[in-house]
């Protein structure tokens, strides 16, 4: 999964000329794999969709517009992480932040059985 959700970090990251062009890139692999450690964390830590009803981008959706305390979790440390780690600016940590729901949401497409798709 770990691997997965870099390879999809990358993607979306270097999809975002305003971020991408603000990432040192002698510091863009550890970066990446920073970002990808927080989201599969974050991905691990969650209840079973079965249990509640709705997967990983439903639960994350939900955080969000409820300001819940997973994505919270997940934005607030990352964010922190990076802004600590690597110097980030505010302005390019809350970017990456609001980049998480799209790359999750590539994720849960890219593993989601076809006969199971909406």
């Amino acid at each position: 999964m770990f691997d997965q959700i870099l390879q999809l970090v990358k993607e979306q990251l270097n999809g975002h000329p305003q971020i991408a062009g603000n990432i040192p890139p002698e510091q863009a692999d550890e970066i990446h794999r920073e970002i990808a450690t927080h989201i599969t964390n974050g991905i691990q830590n969650q209840p079973a969709a079965q249990e509640t009803g709705g997967g990983i981008l439903s639960q994350l959706e939900n955080s969000l517009a409820s300001g819940g305390l997973a994505t919270s979790a997940i934005t607030g440390g990352l964010v922190g992480s990076l802004a600590s780690k690597f110097g980030l600016s505010p302005a390019i940590t809350g970017a990456i932040a609001a980049s998480l729901p799209a790359l999750i949401k590539k994720f849960e497409n890219r593993n989601t059985p076809v006969n199971e798709k909406p």
